[in-house]
């Protein structure tokens, strides 16, 4: 099992943070995902056709995330929160990426519900995982930049494990490490808001939405919720 911590200062400062955690073990991600395949289609058609569009930062979820970035020193019209990275995406080319079908799943229910959003493969997850405060001295090699090394800044917030920072800027970019690809079979997905107040239902129902898109290509799955007062969880293997 793999234990997942928030940390008593991130807490303290972000009182309402509300996580939920999804896991899915034996998953199969090397075969049709329609129900993933139909969701992202749905969103690409309602987009075209001017139904929806995704939220930008003049929404309170996304806003939420500005104001908490500041706090911990990050310029957020620089270094964006991964759902505001991803709506704009949408919005300005009419298209989500496709990756593989585990991060085509999380990115789909993400951008439907303006939460920010990712996974760890936890086979290559050392030990466990905490969402704290960087002191300075930790590495990060990011996402597509295997030969990149990075310092995150003392006072940002940071997912960790024994070995490095698994996410910068608390969701803005995971790491090359840990990343999801079509063979990761133990996958942790995480779906967070800093307004647990105001949308810890929308977190729920994101996280039962992305189980369900889970479940027909998983031998199981599960969902478990962090914050405050509850500040570890056991998931995964």
């Amino acid at each position: 099992m793999t234990v997942i911590r928030l940390a008593p200062a991130v807490g303290d400062a972000f009182p309402d943070t509300f996580l939920a955690l999804v896991t899915a073990a034996g998953l199969r991600g090397r075969t049709p995902w329609p129900g993933t395949t139909a969701a992202l289609a749905e969103l690409e058609r309602r987009c075209a056709e001017g139904s929806w569009r995704p939220a930008d930062e003049s929404d309170p979820r996304i806003e939420a995330w500005h104001t908490a970035y500041r706090a911990f020193g990050t310029n957020p019209r620089r270094i964006r929160p991964s759902v505001d990275a991803l709506g704009r995406r949408l919005a300005k080319k009419g298209a989500l990426p496709r990756i593989n079908p585990a991060v085509d799943t999380y990115n789909a229910v993400s951008v439907r519900h303006a939460l920010p959003a990712g996974a760890f493969d936890l086979a290559r997850v050392d030990g466990d995982i905490d969402i704290r405060y960087a002191d300075g001295t930790e590495r990060f090699t990011p996402l597509g930049a295997p030969e990149t090394v990075e310092h995150p800044g003392a006072g940002e917030v940071v997912y960790t494990d024994a070995t490095g920072v698994l996410t910068r800027h608390w969701n803005h970019r995971d790491a090359h490490r840990t990343r999801v690809t079509e063979d990761s079979t133990d996958v942790l997905f995480v779906l967070e808001t800093v307004r647990g107040d105001r949308d810890g239902h929308l977190v729920e129902t994101a996280a039962g939405e992305l189980a369900e898109l889970l479940a027909p290509h998983a031998d199981r799955t599960a969902v478990h919720h962090l914050d405050p007062s509850r500040p570890q969880a056991a998931v995964g293997r």
